[in-house]
């Protein structure tokens, strides 16, 4: 059944918006996948703060071009669906990777990151990143490791003035009493 032309430019219009509102997005082929495939991916998508969507190719080459992004080239060929990561980009890519990595299935084509394209190995690369709230304790730890040193380095005298006072207490009250 053909596509009436004002259903193409909600279609459009709606790829347009998620593009707009995602801060990274992975395009992949997929062939094969059962709807209760499909419907699990989208939850494990869903989980990590996206949306996966299958899409018609034509109309995503012109909500790419629209959205001013960079032409896709071979990425919008085939069965084509894009996860569209709207909060945390290596969970995200996380997801999709070790999907396609458990599904014959399911192949990762490249995305765009910050209007960039990506290709295959960088989304790799980015599910292999910790995520976002692991990311955010190791440099917090990093920014008040020098602080804490500080700290103990400006402790130290006063808790060997401590030792040595303790020291001549104890030396006091071990000798007897003449």
């Amino acid at each position: 059944m053909a596509i009436t032309k004002e259903r193409k430019n909600e279609l459009v219009d709606q790829y347009v918006d998620w593009i707009n509102q995602s801060r990274a997005l992975f395009v992949t082929e997929y062939h094969g996948l059962s709807m209760k495939q499909i419907d699990d991916l989208r939850a494990r998508v869903r989980g990590s703060g996206g949306q996966f969507h299958i899409i018609k190719n034509t109309l995503g080459k012109v909500a790419f071009e629209k959205a001013g992004l960079p032409e896709p080239g071979k990425l919008l060929e085939g069965s084509t669906a894009i996860v569209f990561a709207f909060q945390d980009i290596p969970d995200a890519a996380k997801v999709i990777s070790d999907f396609a990595r458990a599904s014959e299935f399911v192949n990762l084509k490249g995305g765009y990151m910050d209007g960039r394209v990506i290709r295959a190995e960088d989304v790799k690369a980015l599910a292999d990143l910790p995520p976002l709230p692991v990311m955010r304790a190791q440099l917090l730890g990093v920014l008040l490791a020098p602080a804490s040193k500080l700290v103990r380095t400006l402790a130290e005298p006063a808790r060997q003035v401590a030792a040595v006072l303790q020291a001549y207490v104890d030396k006091d009250a071990s000798q007897p009493a003449a």
